[in-house]
């Protein structure tokens, strides 16, 4: 029976940047995915990978082509597309990437560095010893194979393959669809390229995409990647039905020829708040570890992986795998990102309860401003200073509602950042944490007209 550090259950961006930490680290790693190895980093996304998360860490230029060109920022247009909000800061500059080749590379380096990969291979359980995960059982083709580690990661995306058999351990087992976006997804070849090819573009609407956006990123040889995500709320609409109703119909592209389509779901809200328990961790999208505004996901899952990995060698030192042993994971994400991913599911409220009149009147005569905008994608607090709160009410004397949710917004924003700054650094104070987090966030939901649940 093979014997390991740590398995992690799927190469995505998170899996194979926790197995290159730790195999550089000198721990013996396995890497399980039900892709075979050619497919691995093929996944319907957006395709855009912040700057600022390469420099970070220093991931360096992929030698295969995987960047395709560099993004200057975003252009975010109003529902009636008379306003333009353009984000061309250093958290917006990125890149356009070859999404499989993108996989293929970062999958190299965790072999490179010592990793093993067993590909085509299905996970079908946990094993469990005395309350603690201690490897899996998992499937090639016919044969069923036991495969035990100290640590075992969850790398596994959206759907949480081993979370959802660890109920025991109190982590999250499913997501509300009210956390979701349910997204449509093409790559277009169109016949011309937008005149400006340097910004990626989201478009707001209420009633074209509710509680979601559209995004046009254009690409390289004519490519346009484009789709369309909503919220999962009640009865929601089919985003490839509107994808074609709204989206394939605009004049940019009459004649393209699409070549790749797909959908997928997106955790569009703050982290889960177990990442870790006996044995076990949770990364990426299996942790939702998800930009609740833009639904990138890309960076903080990679970031993800590698505090995971550091975590996981420090417990080899100590040889310690309980979920203390390997609390420093998650007091590091939640104090480090996670704060940052709280703060922008407040801002993601926000934005679900403002109709189209509202946003086009708030951008358009500044209720709502650029900086607003830019601030709240960095997870800031943005700051309204007394001569400015003034001036806005004077602006929005028609829409105190707004100006009212938008100064909410700031001070409740401001809160959850102060709570995840006091993420505790041993699981003892975890549940009276917990308490606050779902009291802040319920409370957020309601006054900002949403639904409140746990």
């Amino acid at each position: 029976m093979e014997k390991y550090d740590t398995i992690i259950i799927g190469a995505g961006t998170g899996g194979t940047m926790a197995a290159q930490t730790l195999a550089n680290g000198g721990a013996d790693v396995l890497l399980v995915d039900i892709k075979p190895k050619p497919s691995i980093g093929d996944k319907v996304c957006g395709d855009v990978v912040g700057e600022h998360h390469v420099t970070e860490l220093k991931l360096g230029t992929p030698d295969n082509g995987a960047f395709e060109y560099k993004v200057k920022g975003i252009k975010i247009y109003s529902p009636d597309e008379e306003t333009v909000f353009t984000a061309a800061d250093k958290e917006f500059m990125g890149f356009m990437l070859d999404r499989t080749l993108f996989g293929q590379w970062l999958l190299g380096k965790a072999l490179d560095a010592g990793a093993e990969l067993m590909d085509s291979t299905m996970f079908m359980e946990p094993i469990m010893e005395n309350g603690a995960v201690a490897g899996i059982v998992a499937k090639k083709g016919t044969e069923k194979v036991e495969l035990r580690s100290k640590v075992v990661i969850d790398a596994s995306g959206f759907h949480g393959v081993l979370r959802k058999k660890l109920p025991q351990m109190g982590f999250t087992q499913d997501i509300a669809n009210e956390d979701v976006e349910l997204c449509y997804r093409e790559i277009r070849r169109v016949k011309k390229m937008p005149d400006d090819t340097n910004y990626c573009e989201i478009y707001l609407n209420q009633e074209k995409t509710p509680g979601g956006y559209t995004w046009i990123f254009p690409t390289s040889e004519n490519r346009i990647n484009v789709g369309l995500g909503v919220y999962m709320e009640g009865n929601f609409p089919s985003p490839k039905d509107l994808f074609f109703k709204h989206v394939a119909s605009r004049p940019l592209f009459e004649g393209s020829e699409t070549l790749k389509m797909g959908g997928g779901f997106d955790p569009t809200r703050r982290p889960l708040d177990q990442l870790v328990g006996d044995g076990v961790m949770l990364i990426g999208d299996a942790a939702s570890l998800v930009n609740p505004i833009h639904g990138g996901g890309i960076g903080p899952s990679m970031k993800s992986g590698v505090f995971a990995g550091e975590a996981i060698l420090d417990s080899l030192n100590t040889n310690d795998f309980t979920k203390a042993g390997l609390w420093s994971y998650a007091h590091h994400f939640m104090t480090n990102y996670g704060l940052k991913q709280a703060s922008l599911d407040i801002f993601r409220r926000f934005l679900i309860a403002t109709d189209n009149t509202d946003i086009d009147y708030g951008m358009k005569y500044g209720l709502l401003k650029e900086d607003d905008l830019m601030a709240a994608g960095y997870g800031e607090e943005f700051e309204i200073n007394i001569s400015d709160v003034a001036s806005r009410v004077f602006r929005g004397i028609q829409r105190m509602g707004l100006l009212n949710n938008l100064r909410l917004t700031h001070s409740m924003m401001k809160q959850i950042k102060a709570h995840y700054l006091d993420y505790p650094e041993t699981p003892e104070g975890f549940d009276a944490w917990r308490t606050k987090t779902v009291s802040i966030i319920n409370e957020a939901r309601s006054k900002l007209q949403g639904k409140p649940s746990a």
